[in-house]
């Protein structure tokens, strides 16, 4: 293409070329004064006339167009570039919500998990302590248990020790007119006697 239009710019400047040396050529000998200096000679116009349209012409069959196509070809190449920009300043926009909302889903995720792990826990806490106090009171209730047996069992060989001491005083005291078992039975009833108001 550029040999095609390297030849046809060449015979252009030849028409050129043709064209002004057909003109006649000014007269040198007469110089223009005054107000004639800016009023162009008709034998100067004709000639200037004819290459400028032969210029004109080239410029508009050869140039013109390949100026125009460059400039179109450049200003869809600027138009897609905008575009292309464009679409990557949406597309990036529309990433950003995307993180943004995977961001916020994850926080609220984080919430959740923390919140269950703090009630469960809670509810952890909750049946330790009162495993705790079932133990607690358990080992409270054993012990009471235990004391209250062991109370028991003390307060019948204390009462056993009291019926022997007791025989063996009213013996001394009187002597042997009872018997063994008599006294014994005497002192028993004796302690339930003493005894009936405090088990009341």
């Amino acid at each position: 293409m550029k040999s095609t239009t390297r030849g046809q710019f060449a015979r252009a400047a030849a028409v050129i070329a043709a064209a002004v040396a057909v003109c006649p050529a000014p007269a040198l000998a007469e110089e223009a004064v005054g107000a004639d200096i800016l009023i162009p000679k008709v034998a100067e116009f004709v000639p200037a006339l004819i290459a400028f349209l032969v210029i004109w012409i080239v410029l508009a069959k050869l140039v013109w167009p390949q100026i125009l196509e460059m400039m179109d070809k450049r200003q869809a190449k600027i138009q897609e570039d905008l575009d292309a920009a464009e679409k990557a300043r949406q597309e990036a926009a529309e990433s950003a919500k995307v993180y943004e909302q995977k961001i916020l889903e994850a926080h609220q995720q984080a919430d959740e998990i923390i919140s269950k792990a703090k009630k469960e826990a809670e509810e952890e806490r909750s049946a330790i302590l009162a495993k705790a106090q079932k133990e607690a009171s358990d080992v409270i209730a054993k012990a009471h248990g235990a004391v209250d047996s062991e109370r028991h069992k003390a307060m019948i060989e204390l009462s056993g020790s009291v019926v022997d001491l007791s025989v063996e005083i009213a013996t001394k005291i009187i002597g042997n007119d009872l018997s063994a078992d008599q006294q014994r039975k005497l002192a028993e009833k004796y302690l339930a006697e003493v005894g009936a108001p405090d088990g009341e």
